[in-house]
């Protein structure tokens, strides 16, 4: 009996990053012999940036893993519902409940070290009279709050090329949780300054994921990028069995 093929990894980055915040990842799980698919997310609403996401997933033959940093967390617990979706791996990220926003989840808990670093600016929206909102992490506190063991200089080039999150991402409510259905791995960042630790952990707890705990800033895929890799193969393998 021939062994099921091996799943494609789809990477989704958060808020604030691109997909090069994979950069040490994907070589990694490309000599491991995987493919690999590192969308530009577009960052301009949960349900929008979740279509999207869904939207490549659904071209890819056969199954995928999909794997989420921080607000890729949300953006992958409603894209996880397309079909070929076998496991969900959540870095440093947001678990949500059907029906429920970044904004519920996040309001449970203390404000992390982002609360006071966040710039607010309008852009325009096309088809409206009225603006949107971008937030992004001011570049002077980037480095702290968002990249604390990573390269100071590298720190200092995400710091002024961040992809900002425009706020109604914050608002919308998630249709879906995948991980009601699909098999899933969290990993907490414990010395997170960015998103709140305990969020990590409650949503995952709430979810049943099997967890793990790296000492590690928000940036847990540059800093420590192979604990990141370690986690991927496990679901990769639980998904090949």
């Amino acid at each position: 009996m021939s062994r099921p093929p091996e799943p494609t990894v789809v990477l989704v980055h958060g808020a604030f990053a691109d997909a090069s915040s994979y950069a040490q990842v994907v070589p990694r799980l490309i000599a491991r012999g995987l493919d690999v698919v590192a969308p530009a997310v577009p960052n301009r609403s949960l349900i929008g940036d979740a279509a999207y996401v869904a939207s490549i997933v659904r071209q890819i033959p056969g199954p995928v893993v999909l794997v989420g940093h921080s607000y890729g967390g949300a953006v992958i617990t409603v894209a996880g519902t397309e079909e070929n979706v076998k496991a969900l791996v959540y870095l440093a990220g947001y678990a949500l409940e059907e029906g429920e926003s970044l904004g519920e989840l996040q309001g449970r808990f203390p404000d992390s070290d982002l609360a006071a670093a966040l710039v607010r600016t309008p852009f325009p929206v096309e088809g409206s009279t009225e603006n949107g909102t971008d937030v992004s992490v001011r570049p002077d506190k980037f480095p702290a709050v968002f990249a604390a063991d990573v390269d100071a200089r590298l720190a200092e080039v995400l710091a002024v090329s961040q992809r900002p999150l425009a706020a109604q991402a914050f608002a919308d409510a998630a249709p879906a949780a995948a991980w009601r259905t699909t098999p899933s791995w969290g990993l907490v960042a414990s010395s997170d300054r960015t998103i709140n630790p305990d969020v990590e952990r409650y949503g995952y707890q709430r979810a049943g994921m099997t967890t793990v705990e790296v000492d590690s800033s928000h940036l847990v895929m540059l800093s420590h990028p192979q604990r990141v890799v370690d986690l991927i193969e496990e679901a990769v393998r639980a998904v090949s069995a």
